[in-house]
């Protein structure tokens, strides 16, 4: 029952709904832990409890960067939510959030929740739709729903009720990376129409040592785009985790580069936050 506190993407981050994910992502953060397999909380109502009462006695400056108003959670910080919702009792979560007078929901993903569409939470659920380069998700995020798709949904989900943001994460560098990235945009400029109503997070790669070597042994593509030791530095995470990150002096340039290309295509898309 743990709510750890975020302040980026949402204030906190609920307890796990779920722990794994049934994508195959190979930068995945997540399959460090479970490279296989999914685990589902029984006890819904308990951790609705507990982000009930967190609500309650929380102490959140708003408006902030994550929400004008509400304090924010991201309910699906161990697996994609959207992805996995046949299997959690996700309208009761939905309704929990859109009555609360305080908490707000939050989850990234990559599939496009179809069945999420005939529920109309009033704004208190926000969906971060992840976006990067075709050409690049089709190696390190194979079998998820197409950016076209992810992008053409954004829309459809403004319009059913939802808080809708973009999630560019993760931003991998590489020759003609800016020039992919450009093309992104422009399709983000081009297919939505609700321009004022969606804003952005991005959150360039962190890899790790142990799932780089699980993707070289079990042969999961996309090492040469994720492991590049001459561009990165070492990163102890919090957890103890031995990660890699662009080094500082690549990453500084790299983030004013996105901004600026971002901002000469799409300024209607507030960056909330990058790193």
């Amino acid at each position: 029952m743990l709510i750890r506190y975020s302040g980026r993407s949402t204030d906190y981050i609920s307890p796990s709904f779920g722990y794994g994910c049934l994508f195959n992502c190979s930068y995945c953060y997540m399959k460090r832990h479970l490279p296989e397999g999914l685990s589902i909380s029984t006890n819904t109502g308990d951790i609705l409890t507990a982000i009930n009462n967190h609500a309650m006695f929380a102490v959140v400056d708003k408006p902030n960067q994550t929400h004008e108003k509400f304090v924010t959670y991201d309910i699906s910080c161990n697996e994609d939510f959207a992805l996995h919702a046949k299997h959690h009792d996700w309208k009761r979560i939905f309704t929990f959030f859109k009555e609360h007078d305080i908490a707000m929901g939050s989850f990234a993903t990559k599939t496009i929740p179809h069945r999420f569409l005939e529920f109309n939470p009033d704004g208190k659920i926000r969906i971060r739709f992840s976006l990067m380069p075709q050409n690049i998700s089709a190696i390190v995020e194979p079998n998820t729903a197409p950016i076209l798709k992810r992008i053409k949904a954004i829309d459809d989900f403004i319009k059913a009720g939802y808080d809708v943001h973009i999630n560019y994460s993760p931003v991998i560098t590489y020759p003609g990376w800016k020039e992919d990235y450009e093309e992104l945009f422009k399709l983000v400029d081009t297919y939505v129409n609700n321009k004022d109503k969606v804003k952005a997070e991005v959150i360039f790669l962190t890899h790790n040592e142990d799932k780089h070597l699980y993707n070289l042994k079990n042969n999961i593509f996309g090492e040469n785009l994720l492991w590049n030791p001459y561009i990165q530095e070492a990163k102890v995470s919090q957890y103890g985790g031995k990660n890699v990150r662009y080094k500082l002096e690549y990453k500084q340039q790299w983030i004013q580069q996105f901004i600026d290309l971002h901002s000469e295509i799409i300024p209607f898309n507030q960056i909330r936050y990058i790193f």
